[in-house]
């Protein structure tokens, strides 16, 4: 490998002819020396940035790869026995001969290999010692914040913007899941229900606000729930359910609604507004240590260095499982088996536990580290931990729901007022479907103050969560699940509202689509919510999912 990362370099740094006619100048030079292409430091640095290329960049099959770097390698060795054999003035065996007649066709496929790398090696070239925090997969399917191209502009003494921790706003999965607890329950209203024949359920609130004179309405779709506000001053008379229904979404096509008359619809319709909202977040922290590329060497690492405790200590608290009241994540408090240990931080009102690769069950003999990666596989966003100059690969964790990276690495130390300054680089990752979050990177993405670094990280978690839910494989799975409990919803205040007006005896509750009647003790909606939640993370389970995508349960006590 150190022979073609040797002349690929050497393509990239100068024409292919000249390098081509170099190469035929020591066969055809049996007086001159042998001298190395580089010197060792300059080899092998190529060369660690070529064994990185070849995995992730070249298009070539790495079988091919191979039997190319074999070849060239007896080449070049036959050819530093044929300079000897020439010195002594001995023939060339046959083989030799034969094979020095092929050295053209090699140097003309080496030069194929190295044009097709060409970009991303005058890239990594220009950067020199430091390499990028991330490397793009071989496949593509991510996109990375700074771009490559950029990385090597950065320099930790270069003037900074973008530092500013008031522009560091935490996004909300659903900016309006709270309208109904904020502006109904305290105030009179009503509730209605229906059954639209190509939008499925419906389930319509509205809310006469007579101080401001106006109407206050949410209508509730499978897909998603629409808010007006209407000045009361736009009608002769107050719209009829259907109309105001109308007026947020023209698909509708019911010519009525029925009226909620059920006591506890309220708390209903609240559990359901608010079953995507979540105060608690779990994220992955990986460490990664120089040399390391695979995800077997990284899920490996048992020993923690002191910079790497810094880090973590800038992410939370290390706290002691046992007995843990906190959110815990899906971390085991009674039994340790999950570790004994934990990251676990509070921030803006939310409770965050980290899994801490390090801090997980090591299995001997595991090179997967599956009790690992059960955790931190199920994780959609996790950190990543630098310590050297090793680039972190975009796809090395094999998951289905590891959605995005945030890879920070520490760039170097300099004296400040006789004090050591810690400068910390960070760079992002993320599946191409994910859309962008903030906060942004400042320019540089350097930091050195610990607490502006905590307050960039945090925020940037978090939103990078909330951004990974509207990637397609969750998307899809929130859709089913929303729609799911939305059908119940429906369903049940239906059939409790008929049962209030005496219309139906209770009895006869609906059991269609899983539900059971109360009288068997199923408690009707707020049951088959949490039932739903619950086959919801069993189909996450099914494909190694995470337990916390969608919502929380009703009652927010630590998982």
């Amino acid at each position: 490998m150190g022979c073609i990362a040797l002349l690929c370099h050497s393509t990239c740094c100068s024409r292919p002819e000249p390098l081509e006619h170099s190469i035929l100048d020591i066969s055809d030079s049996p007086t001159s020396e042998t001298k190395p292409f580089l010197s060792a430091g300059s080899n092998q640095k190529v060369t660690e940035l070529f064994e990185i290329i070849e995995k992730l960049q070249v298009s070539v099959q790495h079988h091919s790869l191979s039997v190319l770097c074999s070849l060239f390698t007896v080449t070049f060795t036959l050819l530093h026995q044929s300079s000897r054999l020439d010195e002594q003035r001995c023939e060339f065996p046959l083989p030799l001969r034969v094979i020095i007649t092929l050295i053209p066709a090699f140097i003309k496929l080496i030069i194929r290999f190295a044009d097709a790398t060409m970009s991303m090696s005058s890239q990594l070239l220009k950067i020199g010692r430091d390499l990028p925090l991330i490397l793009p997969p071989k496949l593509g399917g991510y996109w990375i914040d700074p771009p490559l191209q950029k990385f090597a502009e950065t320099s930790p003494t270069s003037s900074h913007y973008g530092l500013d921790p008031e522009t560091y706003d935490i996004m909300e999965r659903d900016s309006e899941a709270t309208y109904y607890q904020e502006f109904f329950r305290s105030r009179y209203h009503h509730s209605f229900t229906a059954v639209d024949p190509s939008l499925g359920p419906l389930l319509l609130s509205v809310c006469l606000e007579e101080e401001e004179k106006r109407l206050r309405v949410i209508l509730r779709m499978r897909e998603c729930s629409m808010h007006g506000v209407f000045s009361v001053s736009l009608f002769p008379n107050i719209p009829s359910a259907v109309e105001l229904a109308k007026m947020l979404c023209d698909s509708v096509t019911v010519s009525r609604f029925d009226v909620v008359s059920y006591l506890k619809a309220p708390d209903l319709i609240t559990a359901f507004d608010e079953h995507r909202v979540s105060l608690n977040f779990k994220f992955g922290v990986l460490y990664q240590r120089e040399g390391q590329l695979t995800e077997e060497d990284i899920l490996c690492n048992n020993e923690e260095s002191e910079e790497f405790q810094e880090f973590l200590s800038i992410l939370g608290a290390t706290v002691a499982l046992q007995g843990f009241t906190g959110f815990r994540g899906g971390l085991d408090v009674y039994h340790g088996q999950t570790g004994n240990d934990a990251v676990f931080t509070s921030f803006h009102g939310r409770e965050i536990m980290f899994h801490v690769s390090t801090k997980l069950p090591f299995t001997e003999g595991d090179t997967q580290q599956l009790q690992r990666k059960r955790h931190i596989g199920n994780d959609i966003v996790a950190v990543v931990y630098q310590e050297g100059h090793t680039p972190f690969l975009s796809d090395v964790i094999g998951s289905h729901f590891l959605h995005c990276f945030l890879v920070v690495r520490r760039v170097r130390k300099r004296p400040f007022s006789n004090l050591e300054v810690v400068c910390l680089q960070v760079s992002v990752t993320a599946r191409e479907d994910v859309p962008p979050f903030g906060p942004s990177l400042p320019d540089p993405p350097i930091f050195t103050e610990s607490s502006l670094l905590r307050e960039f990280l945090l925020t940037k978690l978090i939103n990078a969560e909330i951004s990974c839910y509207k990637a397609e494989r969750f998307s899809r799975l929130e859709l089913r699940t929303r729609s799911s409990l939305l059908e119940g919803l429906q369903a049940e205040l239906s059939t409790r509202s008929q049962c209030m007006m005496g219309d139906s005896p209770v009895s006869t509750l609906s059991t269609s689509e899983g539900m059971r009647g109360v009288t068997e003790g199923s408690g009707g909606f707020i049951e088959n919510f949490k039932r739903a939640i619950r086959v919801r993370s069993n189909s996450f389970d099914t494909l190694g999912g995470p337990r916390k995508m969608g919502g929380v349960p009703l009652h927010r006590s630590p998982r």
